[in-house]
């Protein structure tokens, strides 16, 4: 019995592997690839400046790059094959602000110790499942139109780099345009080309600066300090559950999948307490990049969908093993390149969502309420727009449910 166990176990793994490039396509693996361009430029200037704020060198800044890159891309990878579901995790650029902007003299253990107090607290909302109850508690169409609230802002903001890029936006635009009507599913992959070829030919392309360089993993011992806690760990807890993992589930309802939401919070917690000795400050469900994978772009079939977090999964890995190099590369692509692809990449999964958050009657005032105050971009008490649009939406929910059954 013993003798066979290898075999059944390789067996297993080649039927795994043949049911991965069974489902795989292009539209996918595209995605994928977008998953990581959007995520990696978008922020990733953030980790690296948040790490050189607590006196770590330019080279040992790569070990916080690379720790989150190596602990979301395990988890993307075998939660998505797992679940076959696209499972989608990130870092908190919220979190990142917050570290930049919040440090009053602590020290990069006593951060660290900071790390891993939330990282914890996240483990025990998924160990209990408390985090679970509270998602069940929210509508379809309010989750909906959170969605739809925090998308429409890329929307925008890729029109609005009309002003400075004029030629590239409007080459991107003729390319979804194009893709849209003849090829929906190479859609993305015709503006992703496009919008580097654009680039390239109208010099926005930076690549003097990029450098092969491996990740150095900088091992830090944490100090637990309460200042240090109620200033970084404690904020960065409330805001990762607040515009992370409470947005990335919510992603994943409004394109009709069901995840074991009480699992996938324990998972990201324990991770993100083994990443925190190098640096890894936040491990969440992905928010905006979500909506590539879990959205028709990725593929017209959700249940292969999941090949994007796959593919996505795999980079991320590589990218945790050379940040540095990667890094670089990411970084010379143009601002507004970044900022189209993913705002073409929102265009259905938004008006998806607006229609799945309006169709309602009896829930369309809430709904639409939380749409506004999630596409506000309203922060107060460092809490971002995504927990305020439910909270808002939510009593407003339960205010015209209390109203019609008094009527």
């Amino acid at each position: 019995m013993i003798f066979t166990r290898p075999f059944t176990y390789a067996g297993a793994t080649m039927s795994l592997l043949s049911q991965i490039r069974k489902d795989m396509s292009v539209s996918a693996v595209v995605a994928g690839l977008i998953i990581v361009l959007v995520g990696f430029t978008s922020s990733a200037v953030l980790v690296y400046q948040a790490a050189r704020v607590f006196g770590l060198s330019a080279e040992d800044s790569s070990s916080w790059m690379g720790s989150h890159a190596i602990g979301l891309g395990f988890l993307t990878l075998i939660l998505s094959v797992r679940y076959r579901m696209p499972v989608l995790l990130a870092w908190s650029t919220a979190a990142a602000a917050i570290l930049v902007t919040g440090n009053n003299g602590f020290t990069v253990h006593e951060a660290t110790g900071a790390f891993l107090f939330s990282a914890f607290l996240i483990f025990l909302c998924g160990a209990t499942g408390l985090f679970a109850k509270i998602m069940n508690r929210i509508p379809i169409a309010m989750a909906s139109a959170l969605l739809a609230g925090v998308l429409v802002r890329f929307c925008l903001d890729t029109f609005a780099s009309v002003k400075t890029q004029p030629l590239l936006i409007g080459s991107m635009l003729i390319a979804y345009l194009v893709g849209r009507k003849w090829a929906p599913r190479l859609t993305m992959l015709l503006v992703l080309v496009t919008g580097v070829v654009a680039a390239g030919l109208s010099g926005l392309m930076h690549f003097e600066g990029v450098q092969i360089q491996a990740t150095r993993f900088y091992f830090v011992w944490p100090e637990f300090s309460l200042t240090a806690i109620l200033s970084l760990g404690l904020p960065i807890f409330v805001v990762t559950m607040a515009s992370q993992n409470l947005t990335g589930i919510s992603v994943m309802r409004a394109n009709g999948y069901e995840p074991p939401v009480s699992s996938l919070m324990a998972s990201s917690g324990f991770v993100n307490m083994l990443t925190s000795f190098y640096g890894g400050f936040t491990i969440n469900m992905a928010a905006i990049t979500a909506a590539i994978g879990n959205g028709p772009e990725a593929h017209e079939d959700p249940s292969r969908r999941y090949i994007t977090g796959v593919v996505s999964g795999l980079i991320y890995l590589a990218i945790g093993l050379m940040a540095g190099t990667v890094g670089s590369i990411f970084g010379a692509f143009p601002s507004e390149m970044v900022l189209a692809i993913a705002g073409f990449a929102f265009v259905s999964t938004t008006a998806t969502c607006l229609q799945n958050a309006l169709s309602n009657e009896q829930e369309k005032e809430a709904a639409f309420l939380t749409f506004l105050i999630a596409a506000s971009g309203l922060t107060l008490y460092g809490i971002g727009p995504a927990l305020w649009a439910l909270i808002v939406g939510s009593v407003a929910h339960v205010f015209f449910l209390w109203r019609r059954r008094a009527a």
